[in-house]
């Protein structure tokens, strides 16, 4: 072999090299990429893994009142009407006058999925102050039978300057019946 041919040979060999050490390379940095990116979900996961194991105790104690005072299965045409009723009850109990045509069924939240659905009622109602929030309301909002006054709107009577028009929305969470 000629010297000529043989530099020739030297640069091919040295360019192939080259030419195998940057396709390694790139090899190379893509998988540590993967490797890294891999390394930083198991970190995540692992310090979600710790933060829900540090919460364990403050659930545990929310799972345990759920399990004791969770309402058994109803249909909601049944929680609807023995919600209406004691609305109404109470109302009369607390001295509060329930204006004509001021109740409404409203929609029934029951989004697939969700564990507890809710029952919700619309009511206008008037008395004093006292009657409403110390008797009314008091009794009404009552998280162990997962029942609660969500909305209020409060305005002076047009009538009686001693009493308040309250319109509420009272809303039942229930556990539907499973079909």
């Amino acid at each position: 072999m000629s010297p000529r041919e043989k530099n020739l040979l030297l640069i091919f060999g040295a360019a192939g090299f080259i030419i195998l050490n940057v396709l390694a390379f790139k090899l190379y940095t893509k998988k540590r990429n993967e490797i890294t990116a891999n390394r930083v979900v198991a970190e995540q996961a692992l310090e979600q893994a710790h933060i829900i194991s540090d919460r364990r105790d403050e659930v545990l104690d929310d799972v345990e009142w759920l399990a004791k005072h969770e309402p058994a299965p109803a249909a909601y045409q049944d929680v609807q009407s023995s919600l209406q009723q004691l609305v109404e009850r109470e109302a009369q109990i607390a001295g509060l006058t329930i204006k004509p045509n001021s109740q409404k069924l409203l929609p029934t939240d029951q989004t697939d999925g969700n564990h507890y659905h809710r029952v919700k009622i619309q009511v206008t109602v008037t008395g004093t102050e006292k009657a409403l929030f110390d008797a009314w309301l008091g009794r009404l909002n009552n998280p162990e039978q997962f029942r609660a006054a969500t909305n209020l709107l409060l305005k002076p009577d047009n009538t009686d300057d001693t009493k308040i028009d309250c319109t509420a929305i009272i809303e039942q969470w229930f556990v539907p019946v499973v079909q």
